[in-house]
């Protein structure tokens, strides 16, 4: 933030010396200073008015200072003549206005620059703020990426460590879980080894630095995928918050505090504004009306500030009821591709995981975005003084027997006003009827009526579009009667110059009614760009050209023509070659990681089978007695073998 705020110093410093004319002047002689010389010396104004503000117990940024700088030039009750050089007693005159501005501590005119300020520095565009948040994370995981696509590890220790540093890389990267909660880290290990096993590290590190940054990138994504699939398959998620059940509950609660602000900036508003028309009838009154009167601007600026929060708010919660819906939708995909199949083509489900990954990075997006919301709409309520200025208890028998109409009830009670255009026939005039995009039409100081707050000294009165809105030099105005549209058309220009006065006199008229056209040095924050900061644009103007299209629509364009016949005749040379050729290809480890590989396995089921059994039988062995044969006289032959059925 210092860094920013030096720099949008360093910036107005160099707009105010050029539109203040600075040079140098000594006593004799008056020499001219360049444009680095100017630069320096109104940082020396800041330098010593924001010292001078220290001592004296208040700490200010160098951009409200640098801003109160301008204003104090451009006040016309101040009398510093842009047109000639500064003086080292116009500088001395300079600082001492600067820091009475600066330390009156019950000015309304000082809170509502410093309201201005704040917002400035603190508040950031949805697509702006989300952009920041990226560039932030891969500022963040720099050092860490660059670790692991620059390592060279050899040894199973180094490469065990490599793996960890990835494992590492893809918590930081997906914010889901603290690197340091052990919980955390086996899940997503285990999740990455089912999609990188600690076995192709070899093959990273051969690869080339730009595809070892994608991978990583992609791998952070698949394996967050995959712990929110375990975390609503309730079987993981250690340390993942509930995202769509935290936004549900802050969302509603952030846009009706946001409402109830608004509802009290209105509030005090209408009543100012009630009591201001009193007092341009009747001026003598028991509140002077200038502090009532800056009161006002102090609340109108509340209330412009408190609606495009609330606007962002809204927007926000409709991209979580998208992103929700969206989520729970890959989910339901992702379940049905798992649990129907024993095995998932990794082409299939990984970008399924992809998607999960990132509608949930979208939902961390829209919590810090609602988190930075909150604390600008919080910031504010310091810089609110109407309440100081009149409490409730002084309000009440002020506006005793007084009509308080709303901005809604003012245009009502001039609904059926509507400017004749026969009666104004010089001047040109917007319709609803007759205008296409009417509500969209870009109306001058914010849509209050230019008439009354030029005749009612500054009064805020909301402008009616459909009483007639006027087109003068390219700019549109709305009033908030008929008589004011006719007077103000009658003599527009001096009406404008007056405002412009007006807004030198009271500075944050400057951005409450985007007066930015008027001062080249002051930007609105509807057209504020990536990394431009209030009061640093400049008007410049530069010579432009254009081309136009030879062939407008693309599909005229026969992209197979070819009108020089050499070059039809080396194309057929070319197809007649093709004939005799032969296609060959080959897997290098180059190209390993760039194909999606998918195998089908068999699982073993219970099987048995009949084999041959061994068999057997048992039959009488034949046994042959002979006797008589040691010496007998009758030889004998006796069978002795037994019967089978025995």
């Amino acid at each position: 933030m210092t860094t920013t705020t030096q720099r949008s110093a360093a910036s107005i410093s160099r707009r105010t010396s050029v539109a203040l004319g600075l040079r140098s002047r000594s006593c004799e002689c008056r020499v001219e200073m360049s444009s680095a010389q100017a630069e320096g010396v109104i940082r020396n104004i800041i330098r010593e008015i924001s010292q001078t503000c220290l001592s004296r117990g208040q700490s200010l940024s160098e951009t409200l200072i640098a801003f109160m700088v301008k204003s104090v030039v451009l006040d016309p009750r101040n009398r510093f003549n842009v047109d000639r050089t500064l003086t080292k007693r116009d500088v001395q005159k300079l600082i001492e206005l600067c820091v009475d501005r600066l330390m009156d501590q019950t000015s309304s005119t000082l809170n509502t620059i410093k309201m201005q300020v704040y917002f400035d520095m603190n508040y950031t565009s949805r697509r702006e703020f989300l952009e920041v948040q990226q560039k932030v994370l891969k500022a963040r995981l720099l050092s860490l990426s660059r670790e692991i696509t620059d390592s060279r590890a050899k040894t199973r220790d180094d490469l065990k460590n490599l793996y960890g540093k990835i494992v590492s890389y893809v918590i930081q990267c997906s914010n889901l879980g603290s690197a340091t909660d052990i919980n955390t880290v086996r899940e997503t290990t285990a999740a990455l080894q089912s999609v990188f096993p600690q076995a192709q590290l070899a093959t990273f590190m051969a690869l080339l630095k730009p595809d070892k940054e994608q991978q990583l990138s992609e791998l952070a994504l698949i394996v967050s995928g995959i712990r929110l699939f375990n975390k609503d398959s309730r079987k993981g998620g250690e340390g993942i918050q509930n995202l769509p059940a935290l936004l549900n509950e802050t969302l509603p609660a952030a846009a009706a505090d946001t409402e109830r602000q608004l509802a009290g900036c209105e509030r005090l508003a209408w009543q100012h504004t009630a009591l201001l028309e009193k007092m341009s009838e009747a001026p003598e009154g028991p509140v002077p009306p200038d502090p009532l009167r800056q009161a006002l601007y102090n609340t109108r600026q509340h209330e412009a500030f408190l609606r495009l929060i609330l606007a962002d708010i809204i927007q926000s919660a409709k991209e979580v009821t998208r992103l929700q819906s969206e989520l729970r939708t890959q989910m339901t995909l992702v379940k049905d591709t798992v649990h129907t199949r024993s095995t998932v083509p990794t082409s299939q489900v990984f970008p399924r995981f992809t998607a999960l990954a990132w509608l949930w990075a979208g939902l961390e997006g829209e919590m810090l975005l609602l988190s930075m919301l909150t604390n600008v709409a919080s910031g504010l309520r310091a810089f609110s003084s109407a309440p100081s200025l009149l409490s409730p208890d002084q309000l009440e028998p002020l506006l005793h027997g007084l009509r308080v109409p709303t901005d809604e009830d003012r245009r009502s009670e001039t609904a059926e006003e509507r400017v004749v255009e026969s009666e104004m026939s010089s001047s040109e005039w917007c319709f609803p009827e007759s205008t296409a995009h009417f509500e969209d039409v870009p109306l001058q100081y914010k849509g209050f009526c230019g008439f009354a707050l030029v005749k009612n000294n500054g009064l805020l009165l909301p402008g009616n579009p459909n009483i007639g809105v006027l087109k003068h030099k390219e700019k549109y105005y709305a009033f908030s009667s008929r008589s004011a549209a006719y007077e103000f058309a009658l003599q527009a220009d001096e009406f404008i110059a007056a405002a412009v006065e007006m807004a030198k006199r009271q500075p944050e008229l400057i951005q409450l009614l985007q007066l930015h056209q008027e001062f080249a040095s002051v930007t609105p924050y509807s057209e504020m760009q990536s990394g431009e900061k209030l009061l640093v644009k400049s008007i410049s103007k530069s010579d432009a050209s254009m081309q136009t299209e030879t062939h407008p629509l693309e599909t005229n364009i026969v992209k197979s023509y070819e009108w020089n016949e050499w070059e039809l005749r080396r194309k057929a040379i070319k197809l007649a070659n093709l004939r005799n050729k032969v296609t060959r290809s080959m897997q290098t480890h180059s190209s390993h990681m760039r194909r999606h590989n998918s195998t089908q396995t068999f699982l073993p089921k219970d099987a048995s089978s009949q084999t041959k059994r061994d068999g057997d039988s048992n039959v009488p062995k034949p046994q042959v007695y002979l006797s008589g044969l040691r010496g007998g006289t009758n030889t004998m032959k006796l069978d002795l073998t037994r019967a089978v059925d025995e």
